[in-house]
């Protein structure tokens, strides 16, 4: 079997003003990278009500399809927009999640990765902020915890930015082990190594600005692939954002595209030590469109060989 690729049109209609880093170019580059790749295409479904309703309340659901603007695009805060695709677009990243569990957990894939836009890690339970709407990597969880009746599940989350909103949402979940590496400080300003959760569910994994990835190497050995063999998830859901790359323009630290692919090969190799290589890998950050599309290519060709 091959790694399933997830992706839909719609996520190319979330269009954000001229000069916004979070741009229809970013999804366009990566999936012309990956067109070369021997790989599963699967069409994202739109996520049904009652996936959203998982992680996030009706009320906020509600709240967001009667900002939704008929024309241009309305601010949400200052960093985070909505336009008359921007709907359509989070529901179809959404599905993909919800989608790519039931694929890997079924058995009609190995692995997969979802090539989505808007990202999802900075939603909270009742805040869109940071770029993202909804709770993509959590309601994953949820999903695999829920419906298919998992026990254990882990998230691995490597965008440069603290997924406060999948923390957030899975902070009083005892079935699931969060394990964050962020720079710090930076945006949303959460992500401290005391932030543990309610369960000691969550393990943050701070990096100094201007850290490089043989730093982000030696604390994963150190405290994230212990405490993954530790825990013994069933699934690992891994929110992969590539702005931690050295050329990335919104953060400071010096990964290069190999390191992203040693962490994702560490990862399937614990995945096939744990989890019969159960893997579910969704989009995030990543700002600079070559580097964004070089390492997402690299992520995926190392979930390629894992399926192997």
């Amino acid at each position: 079997m091959k790694t399933a690729v997830l992706t839909h049109a719609d996520c190319l209609n979330h269009v954000t003003p001229d000069g916004h880093p979070e741009q229809v170019a970013r999804l366009e580059h990566v999936l012309h990278a990956l067109e070369s790749l021997d790989v599963q295409r699967v069409t994202a479904p739109l996520a049904a009500d009652d996936d959203i309703l998982r992680v996030h309340p009706a009320s906020y659901l509600a709240g967001l399809r009667a900002a939704l603007p008929a024309k241009n695009a309305r601010a949400v805060d200052s960093d985070t927009w909505l336009s008359p695709g921007s709907l359509d677009a989070a529901f179809r990243g959404a599905g993909a999640a919800v989608r790519a569990v039931d694929m890997v957990l079924g058995g009609e894939a190995p692995n997969a990765f979802c090539a989505i836009r808007p990202p999802g890690h900075h939603a909270e339970r009742e805040t869109a902020m940071g770029f993202c709407f909804f709770g993509n990597a959590a309601l994953a969880v949820k999903h695999a915890l829920d419906h298919h009746g998992l026990s254990r599940v882990a998230v691995v989350d490597f965008d440069v930015h603290h997924g406060n909103g999948t923390q957030d949402l899975l902070w009083d979940e005892p079935r699931a082990l969060t394990i964050t590496s962020q720079q710090v400080p930076l945006f949303p300003g959460t992500g401290k190594a005391e932030e543990t959760g309610a369960y000691d569910n969550v393990l943050n994994i701070p990096l100094p600005p201007g850290s490089d990835g043989a730093h982000m190497r030696a604390e994963y050995e150190r405290l994230a692939f212990p405490r993954l063999r530790a825990f013994a998830p069933e699934l690992i859901v891994v929110s992969a954002g590539f702005d931690a790359h050295q050329d990335d323009p919104l953060a400071q630290l010096n990964w290069s595209t190999e390191d992203f692919a040693w962490l994702t090969r560490n990862i399937c190799d614990l995945a096939e030590e744990l989890c019969e290589g159960r893997v579910v890998s969704t989009m995030e950050g990543g700002y600079d469109l070559q580097a964004l599309a070089a390492s997402a290519k690299a992520h995926v060709e190392e979930l390629m060989k894992a399926a192997e």
